[in-house]
């Protein structure tokens, strides 16, 4: 579909402003009939189609850097962020969600995925890793990662964040926060087996056993609220590095194609085993600063709750899909890896945009 746009070799020299390209793409996003409009009036997207195709150049290009190359990151996982979310029901106006199946919108998303993910994938070695002892690989990076060595980053959180900064954190963190676990729903669906029953157990310990009052959003929101800030999910979508961004549209990715099942939860297993490592970094800084237990409930509850979620995925989800899988399960060790990597990235962004604005 007109693919005949993407010529970033004659992009490369124009100039684009992102944020006026994302603005007509939101626009298109509440077109009624968007395949037929397209179909019909090709004009009408022919700029932010070479918008994004110079975006795509632009990022993924390895002789590319600096604020520009920035700049094309994040239009391209806004653009991503904006289609993804349309798997999730966020309880609003209906008419948000009538173009969710189009095949315009699955087409931009497939040609920045296309890009993005072999650039992330470069970043790996999967042949190294398709020749290492999978389960002995996992055991063993679980058991580093459980307790991380101190980095300038944590020792920043702990030791130098201000209270300003720390409801900066918040606002950033509030994009996944509130809406704590949802793309781990994608997966349950299926057969019945252990790995599905574990899996079910992490999400129901996310969403509170079914009690709202008990849901880890609940006490993320309110967190927002006892440092007032705005608890609507979105609200600070604007502050969001690139970093983040991406990070949640990966996992968007993994959990939408059943393909990446392995990859998924072999990310979901480091997520969850480093997971208490990071919080108790939040939790330091938010009693350094004097704060309320409400202002870092959330934290508390994770390191208590994700100790028993990252053994979970190790020994019931992660091993025995090795077992079941043994030609494919080098995808777990990938997985994990690219969390890792990816988390590493989005924590060092998130620490330079709290530093930036203190």
């Amino acid at each position: 579909m007109n693919s005949q746009i993407f010529k970033e070799e004659s992009s490369v020299s124009q100039s684009f402003n992102y944020k006026e390209a994302e603005q007509q793409f939101i626009k298109l996003l509440e077109t009624e009939n968007l395949d037929k409009q397209v179909y019909e009036n090709p004009e009408r997207v022919r700029e932010l189609e070479a918008a994004i195709a110079h975006a795509l150049t632009t990022a993924y290009n390895s002789s590319s850097q600096g604020n520009n190359t920035d700049e094309a990151h994040l239009f391209l996982h806004r653009i991503l962020y904006r289609i993804n979310r349309l798997n999730l029901f966020w309880y609003d106006d209906l008419e948000h969600y009538k173009n969710e199946r189009s095949f315009y919108l699955q087409w931009v998303r497939n040609r920045i995925e296309e890009v993005w993910q072999a650039w992330e994938l470069s970043h790996l070695d999967r042949v190294q890793l398709q020749q290492t002892d999978i389960k002995q690989a996992l055991i063993e990076r679980g058991e580093a990662d459980l307790n991380p060595p101190i980095s300038e980053n944590k020792q920043y959180l702990r030791e130098q964040i201000s209270v300003e900064g720390y409801r900066h954190l918040l606002m950033i963190a509030s994009l996944d926060g509130l809406v704590e676990a949802s793309r781990l729903s994608r997966i349950l669906g299926g057969a019945s087996n252990e790995v599905q029953a574990t899996l079910i157990r992490v999400l129901l310990e996310e969403y509170g056993n079914g009690r709202l009052k008990r849901k880890h959003s609940t006490f993320f929101a309110q967190m927002m609220a006892e440092l007032g800030l705005k608890t609507e999910p979105e609200a600070y979508l604007n502050l969001v590095p690139w970093e983040v961004l991406a990070c949640i549209n990966h996992n968007f990715l993994l959990t939408e194609c059943k393909r990446h099942f392995l990859r998924y939860n072999g990310g979901l297993t480091y997520f969850e085993i480093v997971g208490p490592s990071i919080y108790q970094d939040y939790m330091r800084a938010a009693q350094r600063l004097q704060l309320s237990q409400t202002a870092m409930g959330y934290w508390e509850l994770h390191i208590r709750e994700d100790e028993r979620h990252g053994e979970w995925m190790l020994q019931q989800v992660a091993l025995p899909l090795v077992e079941q899988y043994p030609e494919k399960a080098w995808e777990l060790l990938l997985g994990y890896d690219q969390e890792k990597l990816m988390g590493d990235r989005a924590g060092s962004a998130v620490v330079k945009a709290i530093k930036s604005n203190s």
